[in-house]
C-alpha cells in the first residue's frame, strides 16, 4: 500500500529580522588556548588616559562655513577680535561668517604626558558649516573634566572627504567634510599627577573583568614574585612591591608586563546592525538542532484608474480612483537538521547548509540562542 505523506503547515519561525548582515567567521582555534602577556589584559591603576575638550573657531574656509543664523559663531569671532586687541566697535549684523565655522576640539591626554608633548586633536563642526576643508583652527584651550586647562590646540585641518557643488544644483560628496584632524596639533601645558603605588602596592585593573581571569593573574604573578599578588575582586589585583623594588617601580611594572597568562575566552557572537556584520568568536559551539525557516512576503500595488463621465453635453467630471492589488507569497522550506559543531569552522559549515541569506542569518542565531542550541552569548550592537 502506498504511503501517503501528511500535509504539514509550516509557520515562519521568525517574523521580524534585523537589517542585512554578513557572517564573518575566523579560523578554528587549537585545543590549547594561547597565552598572552599581562600587558594585554590589565591596566596599571593610576596610569590612565584623560579626555580633553574645547570650543574654538576655524577660519580660512572658502564660503563653506557657518552663516549669520549661528549666533555662537558670531560671538566667538567677536571674542577672538577683542582678545587680539581689536578695540573698534563691530556690528554683529555686518559679519559675514561663511569663511568661519564654530567647532568643538577633542583630544586624549595619555598618562605621563609632560609639558610640550604633542597630541593629535579632532575638530568637528557644531554649526551649519558645509565643509571644514582648507580651514585653520585658531588657538583653542582644551580642558579636562575638572575644567582646568591642560593643552592648547592650533593648526591646519586634514579633512578626509570632499564636497563639490555645481551651478545647476547637482553635487558630489564623499566621506565626512565637517570633521577633520590635526596630527600633533596640541601642546600639553599642564601635567596630570600620577600615583602608581598606594600603601606599598600596585593596582592592576582587568580590561575584561572576571573571577577566573583575576585568579589566573594572581597565580601567574605569584609564580614569579612569590606572595606578592592578591585579588581585590573580579576586576582588580593588588601587587605588593617585592624587596629590592621599592625604588624601582618602573622596572617592577616592566617585569610584570612580561608575565604570561592564559586568558578566558567568552563564547560570543556580535551582531552589528550599523555595519551589517556578524562576528563569531573561536569558542562558539553548536548543539544538534532542527531548523525550519520560512518567510512571508506581501506585495501591495496601487494603480490609479481614470473614470470618464458618460453624461451628455459635458456634464460630470473625470474621477481618478485607485485600484489596489495585494499578493502574498509564503516561502516553503523543509526541516533542516543541523549536526553538533564543536569548533567555529564546524559552526560556519553547519549554518551554511541552511542556505539562508545574511538578512535571515541574524534571526536564526538569536533563535538558536533562545533554544539553548547555540553555546554563545549573542550581543546586538
Amino acid at each position: 500500500m502506498a504511503e501517503v505523506s501528511p500535509t504539514v503547515r509550516r509557520k515562519p519561525l521568525f517574523i521580524v529580522c534585523i537589517v542585512g548582515l554578513a557572517l564573518a567567521a575566523s579560523l578554528s582555534w587549537s585545543s590549547s588556548a594561547r597565552a598572552e602577556r599581562l600587558r594585554e589584559l590589565v591596566e596599571v591603576g593610576g596610569a590612565r588616559d584623560n579626555q580633553l575638550v574645547g570650543f574654538g573657531i576655524v577660519t580660512g574656509l572658502s564660503g563653506t562655513g557657518d552663516d549669520i543664523t549661528v549666533p555662537f559663531a558670531q560671538q566667538a569671532v567677536l571674542s577672538m577680535l577683542r582678545r587680539l586687541g581689536v578695540q573698534a566697535q563691530v556690528d554683529p549684523t555686518q559679519l559675514r561668517l561663511r569663511n568661519v565655522a564654530a567647532v568643538t576640539v577633542t583630544a586624549t591626554l595619555p598618562p605621563f604626558a609632560k609639558q610640550g608633548t604633542k597630541l593629535d586633536i579632532t575638530v568637528s563642526s557644531i554649526g551649519n558649516a558645509h565643509s571644514l576643508s582648507g580651514g585653520v583652527l585658531v588657538q583653542t584651550i582644551l580642558k579636562g573634566a575638572d575644567q582646568r586647562a591642560y593643552a592648547v590646540g592650533q593648526g591646519s585641518l586634514l579633512v578626509g572627504g570632499f564636497d563639490a557643488h555645481g551651478t545647476s544644483g547637482s553635487s558630489v560628496r564623499s566621506g565626512t567634510t565637517t570633521t577633520g584632524r590635526i596630527p600633533e596639533g596640541a601642546l600639553v601645558e599642564r601635567e596630570v599627577p600620577t600615583t602608581l603605588v598606594a600603601d606599598g602596592a600596585l593596582r592592576l585593573e582587568l580590561r575584561t573583568p572576571g573571577f577566573t581571569v583575576a585568579s589566573r593573574v594572581v597565580e601567574a604573578i605569584n609564580k614569579k614574585f612569590a606572595g606578592s599578588a592578591s585579588a581585590v575582586d573580579g576586576g582588580a589585583v593588588a601587587v605588593h612591591l617585592p624587596a629590592g623594588y621599592e625604588t624601582r617601580v618602573v622596572d617592577f611594572v616592566a617585569a610584570l608586563e612580561d608575565v604570561e597568562i592564559i586568558p578566558l575566552r567568552r563564547a560570543r557572537v556580535v551582531i552589528n546592525e550599523r555595519t551589517g556584520t556578524i562576528v563569531a568568536g573561536g569558542d562558539v559551539r553548536l548543539a544538534p538542532v532542527a531548523v525550519v525557516h520560512g518567510s512571508l512576503t506581501i506585495v501591495v500595488k496601487e494603480t490609479p484608474v481614470a473614470s470618464q463621465p458618460t453624461a451628455p453635453f459635458g456634464q460630470g467630471t473625470t474621477v481618478v480612483t485607485p485600484r489596489t492589488e495585494i499578493s502574498a507569497n509564503e516561502g516553503n522550506r523543509s526541516i533542516v537538521y543541523v549536526p553538533a559543531a564543536p569548533t567555529l569552522a564546524d559552526v560556519a559549515s553547519a549554518l551554511g547548509t541552511l542556505g539562508l541569506s545574511p538578512r535571515e542569518m541574524a534571526s536564526v542565531l538569536q533563535a538558536l540562542r533562545g533554544a539553548g542550541a547555540l553555546e554563545a552569548e549573542v550581543v546586538v550592537e
